[in-house]
């Protein structure tokens, strides 16, 4: 029996992974067109072929960007069932780890929305839509929790994350970043009515 290899991947792939890649490490908009054909090693043709433009690249890097943020939220979400303050905890735990890691560049939708205040830009669109989107499960997430006030627990919940987005970037290994999970974890009890005996 013949083990065939795998398929080397196609122009497009090469094109998407090595503009991903880019434009995370160094910024969408410090990245060129000439940079990432060079690294890809396809040319411009083939890049124009398969994107209409490095506007539409970018916003394709940030539909896979946020693909694997909800991978991620989905499954502390699924590692918790009926349990929304273990859900919120645990992808807080997984932020932590990834915002207080070697090399780690914050979160591409945030770093997104502040290179491209135009709100018309195609990559400012998928961030906006995808913060919003992540606001109003944070605070339904707090409406399933009991909270006194939903709304504004949810939104000091999003405060921590987009705060430890940052404080990765500016602090690194050893950051205030790491205790995302514990500081939520106290907000949350401060938003939680008080049990009655």
């Amino acid at each position: 029996m013949s083990v065939t290899s795998p398929k080397p991947p196609n122009a497009a792939e090469r094109i998407r992974k090595t503009a991903s890649d880019l434009f995370y490490r160094i910024g969408i908009r410090a990245v060129g067109v000439d940079e990432i054909v060079a690294r890809a090693g396809v040319t411009k043709p083939s890049l124009y072929r398969n994107f209409s433009s490095k506007d539409e690249l970018a916003a394709c890097y940030l539909r896979d960007y946020e693909a694997r943020f909800w991978q991620r939220f989905d499954e502390a979400v699924a590692a918790h069932p009926g349990d929304a303050r273990a859900q919120i905890i645990a992808f807080l735990r997984g932020v932590a780890l990834r915002a207080t890691s070697e090399n780690y560049r914050g979160c591409g939708m945030t770093n997104a929305a502040v290179e491209y205040p135009d709100h018309a830009h195609p990559a400012r669109q998928v961030s906006e839509a995808n913060k919003r989107t992540l606001r109003t499960r944070l605070r339904g997430m707090a409406a399933e929790m009991g909270a006194t006030d939903a709304d504004a627990l949810g939104d000091g919940l999003l405060l921590l994350i987009e705060g430890a987005y940052v404080s990765g970037q500016l602090f690194g290994i050893g950051g205030p970043a790491g205790a995302v999970a514990e500081n939520a974890d106290r907000l949350i009890g401060a938003w939680l009515a008080p049990r009655q005996s």
